[in-house]
């Protein structure tokens, strides 16, 4: 499967796009197909095999719609070998056009409507009326009302197009409503010319007046909408165009004699000559130069100088981040203080900084579930409203009003009536969220993840990495000798001259065997061998047992090091031990038994340290009304020590990575057993939200309703979870949560306004109060009010601007 992004003109309404999706989605290769009228984009995922992008653009032209494709390449490269990208300056180039095309229309069209508004309601207001339009009334606004309909007359073409489709939409309206009034009043003018008397209104002031606030509907909604993708905007302009590139000189003149050659000496910036090249040229394992004030133009390792970088345009942190020799650099992010120069170890679509354009960018593209309500009701809005303005104006009729009355009635119906607002109410909504989430360092990749986030029951916190640092350290050695009432013995035949002393004998066995081993306890018992000094064994046969340990062998003798189960699964009694291990359990420490063959010769205790912010992420969460949990690999004691710490309600130990998911699944369907009196009814489906690296649990995080990745700079939380963290900050688990909750609210608010707005227009255009009240409304006022319905909604959205998360 592929996924595009096809940038469509054309559209007027969220009819317009409901009408692509569902044309695309009867054909065969096409997996799902998104329009976000908002952003003017479709995002397509398709079988290349069963169906061509040329075919697809073509369906859409077929419709009346052009399509063209947008790639990652051309947001990150918006400059390529110094030349301006075409595609990227095209697509902006002629939203700017589209722009400036309709406030030259709104403009002429309202020089052309003031004189017929003049003499159709001067008269009414007591103003003064010149002789030539008393002569000339009708001619004149025959002229006129036909100047502003040639100038809106694409908004007639495409009505006519999709009425003739089967297919209308909002334009088709307009074209229905304007059309009727104006070829009335045409048929009126020639009755009146051939010198037969008729007593009837002209309605050419309402064609042209139902145009111009047409007209000015939309300028004002595409300068409004462009503002919702101001994020984006920003994001691309965050990589800058070019690099200094540090290229070897062939004959450096700081060249040293072969005999004085030093195998480790450092990098000479003299030996290198600073070239300027597009940031297009940047390849992998470029040398960087970035002097202060400049920006890093792509990720890489530091390999000289310190210095302070501002990466707060890409995680949120306000202060400065050290950088020195081995950090990595993001790019787009600010060098402020010193001079770096860094490998460079990614580029162009593969940079942290496309690959954040790249999510919040489909994000954008996607639909909250609660979307799916407003574009059922846009695919049959267009047709019931043709119905109901069909309907008052036979009604009306039969009731024994005039034909102009009934007109008036047909016409305020279909120009009211606004689709427009419908499309609009999430779509902004979600863009403005995702853009402002992106700001604040955080991804959310869809705008269902925007409405799991706000329901959440429960969020459970994977502990290795995600509550502690993920920096383990050796804490305790103990040798069986060092064990009360132990009856172990360790070996003569491990008795060797470097060893200072049994414990250190018990690191070097257990240093050998995990030094084959990824995990992060294992890492920091070979840190602990190599800061001691300690010369590893020869192993031999090594097998890890997933979530109890690892078996090996050294001179011949079978060893083993892990948990309680890996001893009872090897015949091997640890309850004589059992009351140290309980202690060491009770600090939190993670403890790990060490045995030859059937003997137990050691423990060794391991402990991470918690994260900042843990706790207060943990209350927050309490205060939001969310039960916490935590999920461990360590037994119940370590988990329970934890707990205490951050004041987490429930501990899941002695999971296994691959048995994480399994437990989720069982939380969410009310099946764990521990559970059903503390959060409630056991046949409840619960909400659950699950929080790691991404790395060794990214089966649970897609279990999960909510996946929750800690990015922490890292490929695999970037592509596991529904929402990335790009700082390392528990916090920001509650900002996301926030901004959903702030996000759907708007959303609602949205559409209950477009809702509202149509429930109560069209009955009131309808003439359902004129039998009460004698009023009835004017089309051009109809129109007025349809033209800043969508408006509002769209400004409703941009409120969002002013939002700031209260924890950060």
């Amino acid at each position: 499967m592929e996924k595009i992004i096809l940038k469509i003109s054309g559209m007027h309404c969220a009819s317009c796009a409901v009408n692509i999706e569902n044309a695309l989605k009867k054909e065969a290769g096409v997996k799902s197909a998104n329009v976000n009228f908002a952003s003017e984009k479709l995002y397509l995922e398709f079988d290349s095999a069963e169906i061509s992008i040329a075919r697809i653009q073509k369906i859409i032209e077929k419709l009346g719609y052009k399509a063209t494709e947008e790639t990652a390449e051309e947001e990150i490269y918006p400059v390529r070998n110094g030349v301006s990208n075409g595609a990227h300056d095209h697509h902006k180039e002629a939203k700017v056009q589209e722009i400036q095309k309709l406030k030259k229309r709104f403009i002429f069209a309202l020089i052309f409507s003031l004189p017929i508004i003049y003499m159709a309601m001067g008269e009414m207001l007591g103003l003064p009326m010149p002789k030539i339009f008393g002569a000339y009334g009708t001619i004149i606004q025959f002229v006129l009302a036909t100047a502003v309909i040639v100038s809106c007359f694409n908004i007639w073409t495409s009505g006519l197009k999709n009425l003739l489709r089967l297919s209308p939409n909002m334009d088709t309206l307009i074209f229905i409503g304007t059309a009727v009034a104006y070829s009335y009043s045409l048929i009126i003018s020639v009755l009146m010319f051939l010198g037969t008397e008729v007593e009837a209104h002209l309605y050419y002031e309402s064609a042209a007046l139902i145009l111009v606030f047409i007209s000015l509907g939309k300028y004002l909604e595409a300068v409004t909408k462009g503002k919702t993708s101001e994020a984006i905007k920003k994001l691309i302009g965050l990589q800058p165009k070019t690099a200094t590139v540090l290229r070897q000189i062939p004959n450096p003149k700081s060249q040293i004699p072969n005999k004085f050659q030093i195998q480790n000496s450092k990098f000479k910036t003299e030996d290198y000559e600073e070239v300027k090249v597009p940031i297009s040229e940047v390849k992998v394992g470029d040398i960087i130069l970035v002097k202060p004030g400049e920006k890093i133009p792509v990720d890489g390792i530091v390999i000289d100088g310190y210095s302070g970088v501002d990466e707060k345009a890409i995680t949120g942190e306000s202060i400065p981040v050290e950088k020195k020799k081995g950090d990595e650099v993001i790019g787009g992010t600010i060098n402020k203080t010193g001079v770096l120069k860094f490998k460079t170890t990614r580029v162009g679509k593969d940079t942290m900084l496309a690959q954040i354009i790249k999510i919040v960018e489909e994000a954008m593209g996607s639909k909250a579930p609660i979307q799916l309500l407003a574009d059922k009701v846009s695919f049959y809005f267009v047709p019931t409203v043709i119905g109901i303005a069909i309907f008052a104006f036979i009604i009306w009729l039969l009731l024994g009003q005039p034909l102009a009355f009934a007109l008036t009635v047909f016409v305020a119906v279909l120009i009211i009536a606004c689709p427009c607002a419908l499309g609009l109410a999430t779509p902004t909504a979600v863009m403005m969220g995702t853009g402002l989430a992106a700001k604040y360092g955080i991804l959310i990749k869809s705008g269902k993840a925007l409405e799991i986030a706000r329901d959440l029951d429960i969020v459970i916190f994977d502990k290795t990495g995600t509550l502690t640092k993920g920096e383990p350290a050796v804490t305790d050695i103990l040798s069986v000798t060092e064990i009360p009432n132990s009856k172990f013995q360790i070996p003569n035949k491990f008795q060797i001259q470097n060893s200072k002393s049994q414990t250190d004998l018990i690191l070097q066995i257990a240093a050998s065997l995990e030094k084959n081993s990824e995990h992060p306890l294992a890492e920091a018992i070979v840190k602990k061998a190599k800061e001691e000094k300690l010369e590893l064994f020869e192993v031999k046969n090594f097998q890890a047992i997933p979530g109890h340990g690892v078996s090996a062998e050294i001179n011949g003798k079978k060893i083993l090091f892990g948990t309680r189960k890996l001893m009872f699964d090897n015949q091997i009694d640890p309850n004589l031990i059992e009351e140290k291990m309980t202690a060491l359990e009770d600090q939190g420490k993670t403890a790990m038994i060490l045995a030859q063959d059937k003997n137990i010769i050691g423990i060794i205790a391991v402990a991470d340290t918690l994260k900042d912010y843990s706790k207060e992420a943990v209350e927050m969460l309490h205060k939001m009304g969310k039960k916490v949990a935590i999920i461990t690999g360590d037994n119940k004691r370590v988990g329970q020590a934890i707990t205490k710490q951050v004041g987490i309600d429930y501990v899941l130990a002695e999971v296994l990575p691959q048995d994480k998911a399994k437990v989720i699944k069982e939380i969410q369907e009310g099946r764990f057993e521990n559970w059903k009196l503390e959060i409630g009814n056991s046949r409840q489906r619960r909400v659950v939200a699950m929080v790691g690296d991404g790395i060794n649990d990214a089966p649970a995080l897609a279990q999960a309703d909510l996946g929750i990745a800690l990015g922490s700079g890292t490929d695999v939380a970037m592509e596991t979870g529904e929402i990335v963290l790009i700082k390392d900050d528990l916090r920001d688990v509650i900002a996301a949560i926030d901004l959903s909750r702030y996000t759907l609210n708007k959303i609602k608010q949205n559409l209950f306004w477009a809702f509202f707005y149509n429930i109560v227009g069209i009955p009131l255009a309808a003439g359902i109060l004129y039998s009460f009240t004698g009023w009835l409304l004017n089309p051009a006022i109809a129109a007025a009010a349809m033209a800043f319905s969508s408006v509002s909604v769209v400004s409703n959205a941009l409120l969002m601007k002013r939002y700031k998360p209260k924890i950060i």
